[in-house]
């Protein structure tokens, strides 16, 4: 988008000065430079499954086009990269975002960090923690949310499913409590619609599709509006493009699909299983709940220690 915007002044000759009211009816200052808004994150941010002209569009896209009222334009900069984690977040994403300046800052990730085997909520939290004082610490006004878990969004078996879900559940612990923390404008997306329908996501299973980026869109504008800082159109709900179609969904999974599983195998796989063998002896022996205790044990602990 362009860059700062000029004044508009009407000419005036010296013998006829402008009174006060005609002064106060004239037109209005128009701001000096347009909003910035920033984006951080990984391939939700980044618009994986919005494809448009292309490329990929996404929440953010959408967010920005209705941001503020037409006199003031909106400079987008994403910088939000596919199969990025926290620590690529705060040591190459952040000091770009903080070189921008921006007026509005979105921090959405932790997803790829618990499919890796070196998962660790203390370097979690303490990676959050860092990257959201230190934007906020510039005055930007900073967005964030919680996600649902990748485990359940591709059907996994319970075994497999519930540690993930247990990780992703201790990031959002830890996302809930730094949002308080540090005053965000959070959006609560790990339950309710995003999770529960299937027709928000693309046929990958992990990343929305259109309407599901147009429903991360919307949420953040109405929290955005509610503090008064959203005065622009409400991005719409409704998509442009018809969701995937069952056959697409399968085909994906039988081509993408298992290459994306392959990457992962390498990495997470026999951790996994080793979880989902664990998984099985607690539920066996009715001791489920330890589990669910320890994660519960390990958030507390990481935010103690910040």
């Amino acid at each position: 988008m362009s860059g700062a915007d000029q004044l508009s002044q009407s000419p005036q000759s010296p013998q006829s000065p402008q009174s006060p009211q005609s002064r106060a009816s004239g037109p209005r200052p128009v701001p000096s430079r347009p909003l910035r808004f920033v984006a951080l994150g990984d391939s939700l941010t980044q618009g994986v499954g919005d494809p448009v002209d292309g490329a990929w569009r996404g929440w953010a896209a959408l967010l920005a086009e209705g941001i503020t009222a037409p006199e003031r334009e909106v400079e987008l900069h994403n910088l939000a990269v596919s199969g990025a984690q926290t620590s690529d977040v705060l040591l190459r994403q952040t000091p770009v975002a903080l070189a921008l300046r921006p007026d509005i800052v979105s921090v959405v990730v932790g997803v790829n960090d618990t499919l890796r085997h070196t998962f660790d909520i203390h370097a979690v939290a303490a990676r959050l923690d860092e990257v959201y004082a230190t934007l906020t610490a510039q005055g930007a006004v900073l967005l964030t949310a919680c996600l649902p878990d990748p485990g359940t969004m591709l059907g996994l078996p319970g075994a497999l499913a519930r540690p993930l879900a247990r990780r992703q559940s201790a990031v959002n612990a830890v996302v809930h409590a730094l949002s308080r923390r540090h005053d965000a404008v959070h959006l609560h997306a790990a339950e309710g619609d995003l999770a529960a329908d299937r027709t928000l996501w693309s046929a990958d299973r992990l990343h929305p599709g259109e309407r599901g980026h147009r429903v991360l869109a919307a949420g953040f504008h109405a929290l955005l509006a509610d503090r008064g800082l959203a005065t622009g159109t409400p991005p719409a709900r409704e998509p442009e493009r018809p969701p995937p179609t069952r056959s697409a969904s399968l085909w994906w999974l039988a081509t993408a699909g298992t290459g994306w599983v392959a990457r992962r195998c390498t990495d997470l796989l026999p951790q996994l299983l080793a979880l989902a063998a664990d998984e099985v002896r607690h539920q066996a022996r009715g001791t489920s709940g330890r589990l669910d205790l320890s994660a519960s044990h390990a958030v507390a602990a990481a935010l103690a220690a910040l």
